[in-house]
């Protein structure tokens, strides 16, 4: 039995792929290539299993973090409206699936991409330089819009059966709902822009970030979806917790250096300088923990602070929201 690797988004289009091949009785595995930017959480490396009516296929969740930062510092085909290296990211991922492909015996490649459903990656032209750059060309198919493309190995060898892809085109969803609707499939995931690269709030941190900190880590992007972020100099920013869950969560971003404070015997946010730290700095972070605390009414108030095991307090008023709003990422 011939078998396929497919890229798996967890979305409508990558499902109904996977399910058109699957009907041609080819054997299907799915990838899902793991990016601090496509996950609420930082899943580990697994597999699972999914049944869908008479289908089952696997999934393997792949992390490719570390590549994916160097690909975001620096694409080579650029950035789309944000933030979101578009080209190179599907590169990255299709190279990576190349070396699965070859390493686990896989016939070809399937992806759920639509022709001109995406302006910047799914473009006819584009696609043929993203097969090029990750030297998959003849190997991959895209069953949703295959008709609209040159026919790959596996279909010029009858290991698939053209006749049963699809010619879908554009960003109309209706091909795709008539298409689930005739394979059974009656729950799935909407469209929704899943990467936090295309989200113009985060993508405001994240430009600050590559901004001030080129050199950027893992960590520090995993950091930017927790609380509120201000910037007090090009060494420094402030990260304030929103909620008690969130503080709990900015207890593992402490490093050593890292000043945090709060306010004792009232909801205070847990506070961290992130950077060079001063007295001025120190008394900015001071005064916008307190703003922040359920103390905010009066109008000084003691807020303590720690470094390296070392705690201390500090009495101040609450800073006020214009100059709040001036440091605010």
């Amino acid at each position: 039995m011939a078998k396929a690797l497919a890229l798996f988004s967890g979305g409508l289009d990558s499902l109904l792929s996977i399910l058109v091949i699957l009907k041609q009785d080819i054997e299907v595995t799915a990838v899902k290539f793991l990016t601090p930017f496509n996950s609420k959480t930082i899943e580990q490396k697994r597999t699972e299993k999914i049944n869908i009516g008479n289908f089952c296929f696997e999934i393997l969740k792949y992390p490719i973090e570390e590549k994916f930062l160097e690909v975001l510092k620096k694409p080579k085909f650029g950035y789309g409206k944000n933030l979101n290296p578009c080209i190179d990211c599907k590169i990255l991922m299709l190279k990576e699936a190349k070396n699965l492909m070859l390493e686990k015996n896989y016939d070809f490649i399937i992806t759920g991409e639509v022709l001109w459903q995406r302006p910047m990656s799914q473009r006819k032209d584009t696609i043929f330089i993203i097969d090029r750059e990750a030297s998959v060309k003849g190997h991959i198919i895209r069953p949703l819009s295959a008709k609209l493309l040159p026919p790959s190995i596996p279909e010029e060898k009858g290991i698939v059966d053209r006749e049963k892809l699809y010619d879908f085109l554009g960003r109309t969803r209706k091909p795709q709902m008539r298409l689930a609707k005739e394979l059974g499939l009656n729950k799935y995931s909407q469209p929704a822009g899943g990467c936090l690269l295309t989200d113009p709030l985060y993508t405001a941190r994240l430009k600050d970030l590559i901004h001030n900190k080129p050199d950027f880590t893992l960590k520090d992007i995993e950091l930017l979806r927790l609380g509120r972020h201000f910037r007090v100099s090009k060494t420094t920013k402030i990260v304030v917790g929103r909620n008690i869950q969130e503080n709990k969560l900015l207890q593992s971003f402490i490093e050593p250096s890292d000043y945090t404070l709060w306010v004792e015997g009232v909801g205070s946010p847990l506070t961290l300088i992130k950077g060079d730290t001063s007295e001025a700095i120190i008394r900015i972070a001071a005064s916008i923990c307190a703003k922040h605390s359920d103390a905010k009414e009066n109008p000084e108030i003691e807020v303590t602070y720690s470094v390296s095991g070392k705690i201390s307090t500090i009495k101040i008023n609450p800073i006020n929201n214009e100059t709040m709003e001036s440091y605010r990422i």
